[in-house]
């Protein structure tokens, strides 16, 4: 598993978000669809939208044909990295000092790792689940899933025919907190809830003209002026079921009060650490700008003058997120969405999350889990549109000083062996009662 870990990482399959920079994921979907066939699977190869972008799709027969088939799904495609910026190359999948290296190391090559070993491991061994296993490997996941997970349920609904539920990334890692008596527990994570992804470009539209004249009409001005009062402004607090059902199982834990109505709730969570900055993510929609683009020249004025913004909405917030938006852009700036996603939340109950439960405790008695909400987004977006009920568990047993959070697109982007090795006795266990 480890070794299927690090030769995933050595294909570079970055995502720039263009398709006439981005390479697809075609060579690591055939590498994934040759280990799958060497084991006797019978493999659906489909590229989604665009040359290159390269799915695989595999079942597993389960005794109870009846129920509702299990997607388990990972992402083939990772964000850009600078290998000046790294200590080891990120696409070298470099197994040194405990961990293994690499641009997709967490975000998601590890949990495909886990589900190829473990698709590979039942075949031969011959082991029949209690319910079909669709084992799904896809492209585009880091740009919203367009030539992706979106693409697919569009346009090869077939391929997700019987499903009822799935299970996917950024969730199952544990979150090590301290309890009043000195002992600390292991609390693991379960996603079922996703803020929802729009990202948002801004225009400004004014007066050219000379850059030494007067101008009171200037699009950069306008433009800068309202990006300023948006990426400024603090949206309002709100708890919702996930997350208040976070909070409260924390407290249970340490003894500390994370009562939702607290004016000092967001200090109260930095307690938590590195992993306060994904949770903190969720009390609030965020808006931050993150390009700008105006002018050719120095010394003309441009007419229009352009911004763009990562916007991620809390589940029920659409509309009032929105209204919001246009107050603070004011009458000058028009705004159009590029990409928009809508949140996605479950409860946190039923027998997959007993299946879950049971499988954290079988390999962890000091374990527990519990239900969170991701600020980022996920495939599952897509899977919820077609009415399947969708959960992020991807166990990892970490380090409790482990800064998980800042490895999420970060520079020397790794993963532990020892939570490779846990994660997938977890998986394992948990697909054999699921």
């Amino acid at each position: 598993m480890v070794g299927l870990v690090s030769a995933l990482i050595r294909f570079d399959t970055s995502n720039t978000g263009e398709l006439e920079t981005t390479r697809g994921e075609r060579e690591a979907a055939e590498w994934v669809a040759a280990q799958l066939e060497e084991v006797g699977y019978e493999t659906t190869y489909v590229e989604s939208g665009a040359p290159g972008r390269g799915n695989v799709f595999a079942r597993l027969a389960g005794a109870d044909r009846s129920r509702g088939a299990l997607l388990l799904h990972g992402h083939l495609d990772v964000v850009p990295a600078e290998p000046a910026d790294w200590s080891v190359h990120p696409f070298s999948g470099a197994v040194a000092d405990g961990y293994v290296w690499g641009r997709g190391a967490i975000d998601m090559k590890d949990m495909v790792g886990m589900m190829l070993a473990l698709a590979r491991r039942f075949k031969r061994g011959g082991v029949v689940p209690p319910r079909d296993l669709v084992f799904a490997f896809l492209a585009d996941e880091e740009a919203g899933g367009k030539y992706g997970s979106q693409w697919l349920v569009d346009n090869r609904p077939d391929l997700f025919e019987g499903i009822s539920e799935a299970v996917g990334e950024v969730g199952g890692f544990s979150l090590t907190v301290p309890r009043p008596d000195g002992t600390e527990r292991r609390l693991y994570v379960v996603e079922t809830a996703e803020k929802g992804l729009a990202w948002m470009r801004l225009t400004a539209t004014a007066r050219p003209g000379h850059g030494s004249f007067l101008h009171e009409d200037n699009a950069v001005t306008l433009l800068a002026d309202a990006v300023s009062r948006l990426g400024n402004h603090t949206f309002p607090l709100v708890v919702t079921d996930s997350v208040a059902e976070f909070l409260r199982a924390v407290g249970d834990e340490t003894g500390l009060d994370f009562d939702p109505r607290s004016p000092d709730i967001e200090g109260m969570l930095a307690k938590l650490g590195s992993i306060s900055r994904i949770v903190g993510a969720t009390l609030r929609d965020t808006a931050n700008p993150t390009m700008l683009k105006a002018g050719y020249k120095a010394n003309v004025i441009p007419q229009t003058a352009e911004a763009v913004v990562d916007c991620r909405v809390l589940p029920g917030r659409q509309a009032a997120f929105e209204r919001e938006v246009d107050e603070l852009l004011g009458p000058h700036v028009r705004r159009e969405w590029i990409t928009r996603l809508d949140s996605y939340e479950t409860t946190f109950d039923g027998d997959l999350v007993d299946a879950m439960n049971a499988a954290v405790l079988a390999h962890d008695p000091n374990g527990r889990t519990v239900p969170y909400m991701l600020s980022g987004g996920t495939d599952a977006k897509a899977f919820a549109r077609i009415g399947i009920r969708c959960f992020g568990f991807a166990p990892l047993q970490l380090p409790p000083d482990l800064d998980f959070a800042a490895l999420f697109h970060g520079v020397d982007e790794r993963v532990p062996v020892d939570a490779l090795k846990f994660g997938t006795d977890v998986l394992e266990h948990f697909l054999l009662h699921c």
